[in-house]
């Protein structure tokens, strides 16, 4: 039950944090657990989808298969179904009614997901234990907020920017699959030097993060100050 409560702590954090942030016109806390519901209910889908292209996916050594792995089995199928969630879910609901709301409903699905696989990941005979809690509550659920923050900055844009909507609409898949690709390849490539480069990607997606943030919020059609 410790490893259990270590586990869904972080997302819980992250989505409070977030919760806090859109503090000119709260979401329904009702949409807001249905977000985390169905981030978690993905997953079963995203583990079906990862397995199936895992079929086509040819073996060409550890970095080609990190590359892979990285790229197509994990935020391939990852950042898809979440997108796919947010839209049925949110775009049309008349609570979606400012460009902060992108990036809540977005990191409430995605920390959804990232709880329940940090619950797997921890509970691993092989992988799991304090250890990996104290790692990934830093750094892994983190991240998917993060994505979720990429995805939601742009997926606002599809609503309150219609003029570009193509382009948001790619942009909201495209930008979290990218830096969650990365993100993934960094760790599994195997390459010494390339975790050197992961403290300052993660310094990268924290800043580009925050300002996604504090740009939507900034642009409130309820700030009265």
């Amino acid at each position: 039950m410790t490893l259990i409560s270590l586990a869904i702590a972080p997302a819980l954090i992250c989505a409070f944090y977030i919760f806090i942030r859109d503090k000119y016109e709260k979401e329904p806390i009702k949409l807001l657990i249905i977000g985390l519901f169905y981030g978690i209910v993905i997953t079963i889908p995203i583990i079906k989808a990862g397995q199936f292209i895992l079929v086509f996916i040819p073996t060409g050594g550890v970095i080609m298969d990190a590359f892979y792995n990285s790229f197509f089995v994990a935020a391939l199928t990852e950042e898809f179904f979440k997108y796919v969630v947010l839209f049925f879910l949110v775009f049309y609901n008349r609570n979606f009614n400012e460009r902060f709301d992108g990036i809540v409903y977005a990191v409430f699905i995605s920390l959804g997901f990232a709880g329940l696989e940090n619950i797997m990941y921890v509970l691993n005979p092989e992988l799991g234990g304090y250890g990996t809690a104290f790692a990934r509550a830093f750094v892994s659920v983190p991240g998917h907020a993060l994505f979720g923050v990429a995805m939601g900055y742009y997926f606002a844009l599809i609503k309150y920017e219609p003029e570009k909507k193509v382009l948001y609409a790619f942009m909201a898949f495209f930008v979290p699959w990218l830096i969650h690709g990365v993100y993934n390849f960094i760790l599994l490539s195997g390459i010494t030097y390339m975790y050197i480069v992961f403290v300052p990607f993660l310094a990268y997606m924290w800043i580009s993060g925050f300002r996604k943030m504090k740009t939507h919020i900034s642009l409130s059609p309820f700030k009265t100050e």
